[in-house]
């Protein structure tokens, strides 16, 4: 028969079209369940890096009593967790391109909930405070790589409110974070703060691993290198301007004054570096653009206030 008789036409075209018509809505509403048992994970994951940063600070009285610690000492608890986060978190998304997107996700998570129960099993404050570092360090990961995800596992055209999912549940987790913290606290012990994340880090773990998009490597495509030098000097700096606010008890010494000037010069070679560096961790134009400067500067300050009150207050509250 040939090519171009009517009756090909009739009998293979319109019924290849159907088919494929109906291949693509069957593929379609086959992904849509996936896509919303991955954003569920990722949703999961979101809470608990933000739950991890405001379900401690209500513990904190109870903790210092615990560990007959001052509130310098103990206020470490939370400063660990959020070094960590900020040293990290600017490096986690360019980490993933290097080792896996996913696989660093569910290391992270995995990383997160282990520490959790060595939260919750640790004797000394110390060790306490070096497993709120390593829960940080997974909060930091899943911070960062729930929101590149987003564009792997959701269509273009539910990308906006993927997002502002995702930032409810950021919000969510803050919020409920004191309150949550405080009816556990009083029902369990302090333990309990730290042990309601397991069951939400194995969740969160599991539908990641069953519903995220596997890792691809593209051959022939040169990737970003990982700042080590950026990534130490902001490390150094931070936790330099940490230790000047906190060892000197309410006094400003000699050793203040030291440890804030090295933070001022760990920000300037930090700067430098990042002028020189092949992959740095924060472009310099953007931050030549005032629209973007303004926001960071405001941010930062409603940052400041925001988490020195949710430091201080459970401490002024729990002595009404």
């Amino acid at each position: 028969m040939s090519p171009h008789s009517p009756h090909s036409d009739s009998a293979t075209g319109p019924r290849q079209h159907r088919t494929t018509t109906g291949d693509e809505g069957g593929d379609a509403g086959a992904h849509r369940p996936a896509v919303r048992w991955a954003l569920a994970g990722l949703s999961l994951s979101v809470l608990l890096s933000s739950l991890g940063t405001g379900i401690a600070h209500v513990g904190l009285p109870a903790l210092a009593q615990v560990f007959s610690a001052s509130f310098q000492e103990v206020q470490w608890i939370v400063l660990a967790y959020l070094l960590a986060v900020t040293t990290l978190v600017v490096g986690a998304g360019r980490l993933g391109d290097l080792v896996g997107r996913r696989r660093l996700l569910l290391a992270g998570i995995l990383l997160f909930t282990a520490a959790s129960v060595l939260c919750a099993a640790a004797p000394t404050l110390w060790l306490l405070v070096g497993a709120r570092a390593a829960q940080g360090l997974g909060a930091a990961v899943m911070t960062a790589l729930t929101l590149a995800f987003v564009g792997e596992t959701v269509p273009k055209e539910r990308t906006g409110s993927a997002m502002g999912l995702l930032g409810t549940m950021s919000a969510v987790g803050t919020a409920l974070g004191p309150s949550l913290g405080g009816a556990l606290l009083a029902a369990s012990g302090w333990r309990a703060l730290f042990l309601v994340n397991v069951p939400l880090g194995i969740a969160a773990f599991l539908l990641a691993h069953r519903h995220l998009p596997a890792d691809r490597r593209e051959r022939g495509v040169d990737r970003p290198r990982f700042d080590h030098l950026g990534t130490l000097l902001l490390a150094l700096t931070l936790a330099a301007y940490a230790l000047a606010m906190t060892l000197g008890g309410g006094r400003f010494g000699p050793l203040d004054a030291a440890l804030l000037s090295a933070a001022a010069c760990g920000a300037v070679l930090f700067v430098r570096a990042e002028a020189r560096a092949a992959s740095p961790l924060v472009q310099r134009s953007l931050l030549r653009d005032p629209v973007i400067g303004a926001g960071l500067a405001s941010s930062a300050l409603v940052s400041t206030v925001m988490m020195a009150t949710l430091v201080v207050g459970p401490f002024y509250l729990s002595r009404t």
